[in-house]
């Protein structure tokens, strides 16, 4: 499979139909790099036969600083990133930190998280004054990010259709204005991105529910929302229940619905290093991405010097979108079989002394045919039995997963699958064993657990308002698709926005835009610009904030923040770097400003808040559970690990006992053979909405976004050749049809009926009804579409 296509004699992509028609969002165009760079350059695709990570990452790190202007900068930051307290956690992804005290715990796509904040280059009011918000809206998303770092409050003037400079003052009072104007306080919307550090996380949901509403949606209503939900009925508990000596104890690792390399890079040296022990590492996913073939770790020096790869796998399934739960009960179904003579292959002792429903599950898996998991998994019966052989001679097992399985409709019972698995040999409580789910943006967990949460528990609440003083409303928010819909229907009219792009992030791009511009106001809190400024409400605010590189001085002096990982670590991040510009504040501050402003008789002493975030973390260590001592315990050298009862297994169900899951099989093949299952995902050389290049390295992609991935034999039916323009139409739940046009159709290694393409160019395909009804996450793993040639 290799192609090299000129673009010079041919119509090129076009973006999206209907884009164009919605102000602000990016006007259809000629081009085929999508929302990145503007190309002109040959497209091509080739195999790609090397390892992950090594000189291949290395490369593309120095390309990073050298366009960036930070080499020297940007080379020094890498020995601060990842230390607790003596440095800063990276912005991006949340695996955990090397807990052995490793001098280079980095990777390429961290580094170039870190140097794209660290720019040097500046958006300022010189810039707006220049540039109007109808002439940057037909600017690439690329070209939007890449001029740099906002320097100074904005506030949007419609008769100029320009930004112009506000004081932080006026911004926050012009805030206060429109949330007080409301007939209610859930009029209002309170987004955060994953970004945001635990200090500022709390002050944000107090403000929030002093003001009287739980409208606080987040990027995991988006992502982790379904491995919440199932491994709270399931354990007790909303998290993974691993940590770093798990996966360094574990004699096999199953890595479900993950692209390590790309998106948690530094997974890629625990599974070396698993293999290299001996331990078995099986990789579940549609596309064997490169990450499950073999790496060269960039911090083992004498590796890298001999170009000497280590192995990340060893079985790749390439299971069906969305046939996970058939695999897993299958593998059930082999281990009851085998029990039959070894009776081993099942602890049972672990089964009656700590789980509920184990008997009905039983007989579920035992009325299932092999024929029909084996065709819902989409895979042999004799593929299915060899995992499940991997499982049962392995003494301790983690299921590890990520979007690939939380982006279903039958999200939740998947994840619930899992543990079922788990439970069976009693891989649960015990080091080595146990679940492990991949987070995405660095501290959305923590997010979570410092009281994002449109469903807050009553015991929090509770908590929160006994310590605090205030009266936290009881009924539940909206979420992401909630407010999406809400803004619609001119529910909502102010949307404030705690880091990220929410615009390209959401679902049914066009949908969303067009609420957006409904509301009487759209707040952004950001680093950079990006198409969420342009596409906004009838008054709308930019409020520039310090990145985590950046030395954050208050009254008290130097202030560092915290953030949890994926495997529940928490760890205090300090940045040492000069501030972009001297009117930037921290987003802690500026959420303690608006709610001064909000709130003038509170009680809260948002001011002292700002001055000294140890207040903040004495408040938290009384509200959150596990965070007791909270200050001291946060500047230890590797900081605290939140305590998880399941790990002592003790599970706080409402029976007390890990809870079985009896779901039916979902049958997840389309009815219509001309129907095939997209899955969104990212490039290589991109960061959730942000894109580096039109390249996509690990799948031998360059010079292009706008294409989607098909099986030869998908392609061959229907008529279509390597790089041919194909359209593609997606069918919403509620039967509106949505297009793209002039797509690139690439060859590749995916399962019969699947196909896949890059997010955020293809979430105009989803439709604002497809979300899953068991974890109200959007389907972006599981589109229905039709592959046509161009018209």
């Amino acid at each position: 499979m290799s192609a090299q296509r000129s673009n010079r004699d041919e119509a090129p992509g076009a973006l999206p139909a209907g884009l164009g028609p919605v102000a602000g969002l990016l006007p259809a165009m000629p081009r085929q790099g999508g929302y990145g760079p503007v190309s002109t350059r040959d497209w091509s695709q080739l195999d790609y036969h090397h390892p992950a990570a090594g000189w291949g990452a290395a490369m593309s790190v120095g390309k990073v600083l050298l366009t960036q202007g930070e080499v020297v900068s940007g080379s020094l930051a890498m020995i601060k990133m990842n230390h607790p307290v003596k440095g800063f956690d990276c912005p991006g992804c949340a695996w955990p930190d090397d807990n052995k005290g490793l001098m280079l715990d980095i990777c390429e796509n961290g580094i170039k998280h870190v140097t794209w904040e660290m720019t040097r280059k500046r958006v300022d009011p010189q810039f707006f004054a220049k540039h109007s918000v109808t002439e940057l809206a037909t600017w690439t998303d690329f070209e939007l990010e890449n001029q740099g770092r906002l320097t100074y409050p904005m506030v949007y003037n419609a008769d100029t259709d320009h930004y112009e400079p506000i004081s932080w003052d006026a911004a926050f009072e012009l805030v206060a204005e429109e949330l007080r104007a409301l007939a209610s306080p859930n009029q209002a919307a309170f987004y955060t991105s994953g970004r945001l550090s635990n200090e500022a996380t709390f002050v944000y949901q107090l403000m929030v529910r002093e003001f009287g509403t739980n409208n606080l949606p987040d990027c995991s209503n988006m992502c982790h929302e379904a491995s919440g939900r199932a491994l709270q009925a399931s354990l007790g508990t909303g998290k993974g229940t691993c940590d770093l000596d798990d996966w360094e104890e574990c004699d096999a690792l199953f890595i479900m619905g993950v692209n390590a390399a790309s998106n948690a890079p530094r997974m890629l040296t625990a599974l070396s290093e698993a293999t290299k022990r001996g331990a078995a590492v099986v990789h579940i996913n549609p596309l064997v991405e490169a990450g499950a073939t073999r790496t060269i770790v960039p911090h083992d020096i004498v590796d890298m010097a001999l170009f000497k790869t280590s192995s990340t796998s060893t079985l790749n399934l390439q299971v069906r979108p969305g046939g996970d739960l058939a695999l897993l009960r299958g593998m059930a179904k082999a281990l009851y079989e085998a029990a039959e003579s070894d009776p081993g292959a099942i602890d049972q002792d672990f089964l009656d002394a700590y789980t509920s429903g184990s008997a009905e599950y039983r007989e579920l898996v035992a009325a299932t045919s092999w024929a029909e998991l084996s065709r819902q998994a989409g895979l042999g019966e004799a593929e299915i039995r060899q995992a499940a052989e991997v499982y049962r001679q392995s003494d301790k097992s983690i299921f590890s997963w990520c979007l690939g399985i939380t982006q279903h409709e039958h999200g939740v019972d998947t994840v619930r699958e899992i543990v079922n698995l788990l439970a069976l040999r009693g891989n649960l409580g015990r080091l080595g064993a146990g679940p492990s789910p991949v987070r995405g943006h660095s501290n959305v967990q923590g997010n979570r657990t410092c009281g994002i949460d449109h469903r807050p528990a009553g015991e929090f609440l509770d908590r929160l308002d006994a310590v605090c003083g205030i009266t936290s409303p009881r009924e539940p928010g909206l979420d992401t698709v909630g407010i999406i819909k809400a803004m619609h229907d001119d529910e909502l009219k102010v949307f404030v926005g705690l880091g990220g792009n929410f615009v390209l992030a959401a679902p049914d791009t066009i949908y969303t835009a067009r609420g957006m511009q409904k509301c009487e106001l759209t707040v952004q809190v950001s680093t950079k610009l990006n198409r969420s400024h342009l596409v906004h409400g009838k008054k709308a605010l930019i409020l520039p904030c310090l990145g985590r590189t950046e030395e954050d001085l208050q009254a008290s002096g130097p202030q560092g923040v915290s953030c949890e990982d994926a495997m529940s670590m928490v760890q205090l991040s300090v940045g040492r770097r000069k501030p972009a510009s001297p009117h930037l504040l921290s987003e802690t501050a500026i959420i303690n400003g608006m709610a001064r402003a909000l709130l003038p008789q509170s009680a809260t002493p948002w001011e002292s808040y700002t001055e000294d975030y140890d207040a903040i973390r004495e408040v938290m260590a009384r509200v959150l559970p596990g965070f007791e001592d909270y200050n001291s315990r946060v500047r230890e050298p590797l900081g605290f690990r939140i305590a998880q009862p399941p790990r002592e297994r003790e599970f706080q169900t409402p029976s007390g006992l890990v809870e079985f899951s009896q779901a039916p099989l979902p049958d997840v093949i389309p009815a219509d053979a001309e129907v095939l299952v997209l899955q969104t995902m990212r490039s290589h050389d991109q960061w959730n909405t942000t894109i580096y290049s039109d390249n996509d390295r690990y799948r031998g992609v360059k010079n292009l976004r706008e294409l989607i991935f098909l099986n030869k034999a998908d392609m061959s039916e229907r008529g279509i050749g390597q790089g041919d323009f194909v359209d593609i139409t997606a069918t919403a739940k509620d039967g509106s049809l949505r297009s793209l046009r002039k797509y690139r159709a690439l060859e590749y290694n995916l399962p019969r009926g699947s196909a896949a393409g890059y997010m955020p160019e293809m979430n105009v395909l989803i439709g604002w009804s497809d979300y899953s009804t068991q974890s109200d996450q959007p389907l972006m793993k599981n589109l229905k579409v039709r592959v046509v040639p161009a018209q």
